[in-house]
């Protein structure tokens, strides 16, 4: 038969295409909170049907990065400040609970991945990049505690929050504290203190809310 065979393993579907891209500009900030999700004019972007789209978008829902409104229909999710505080302390409460179970398990070679995950991290000059390296470095360090359930949760929490997170990397000193705590974090891994490691990680998650609320807060002064 006279085709070219495609790999469809290695190919991603239009859903997929459409998910990453609209995740994307949302983490970026490039599809700002309330902002609508036409269906059409998507489909007309990306030179695709709805179905895809609709598809997409359902995915982004259960992300809790879009809602759907009444007479709107679907729109970026905001999050108001009652529920950010929740999500940054639960955040703080699971995380720190996680390192804590995984760091007398964590062996050479999961040390050895952390390791080249914060160097990844600490390297980085683009900005869209920011967040998944500093997703992959966290979870490198809670996979060791072979808890699915545990990750589970805080990809859900961190997929809500990404948007912010960048924000609060992209502040002056962001990039540099978050390098310079993940060092500090690694550090108590690598040296088998599982309550520092904790200890460090429920702080630095804190740390992170507080620089976000108070960049929120001074945006919505000068406005």
């Amino acid at each position: 038969m006279n085709f070219r065979a495609v790999d469809v393993a290695q190919t991603k579907s239009a859903t997929e295409i459409v998910f990453d891209s609209l995740r994307q500009a949302i983490i970026m900030g490039e599809l700002e909170d309330g902002a609508p999700l036409r269906q059409e004019e998507i489909a007309k972007a990306f030179n695709t049907s709805r179905i895809p789209v609709r598809e997409a978008i359902a995915r982004l829902e259960q992300l809790g990065l879009v809602e759907t409104r009444r007479y709107k229909g679907a729109v970026v999710a905001a999050i108001t400040n009652d529920e950010f505080d929740e999500i940054f302390d639960l955040r703080a409460l699971v995380e720190s609970d996680a390192i804590r179970r995984a760091v007398p398990m964590m062996t050479r070679a999961s040390l050895v991945l952390a390791r080249s995950c914060h160097e990844d991290f600490a390297k980085a000059t683009a900005p869209e990049a920011w967040p998944d390296l500093n997703r992959k470095f966290h979870c490198s360090l809670y996979g060791a505690a072979q808890a699915p359930n545990y990750l589970k949760v805080i990809n859900g929490l961190l997929d809500r929050l990404d948007r912010y997170l960048r924000v609060q990397l992209c502040l002056t000193d962001g990039m540099e504290r978050a390098t310079r705590e993940h060092e500090a974090i690694l550090s108590a891994c690598e040296s088998g203190d599982a309550e520092r490691a904790a200890s460090l990680t429920y702080d630095h998650v804190q740390g992170v809310k507080a620089s976000v609320l108070d960049y929120l807060k001074t945006k919505r002064d000068q406005a």
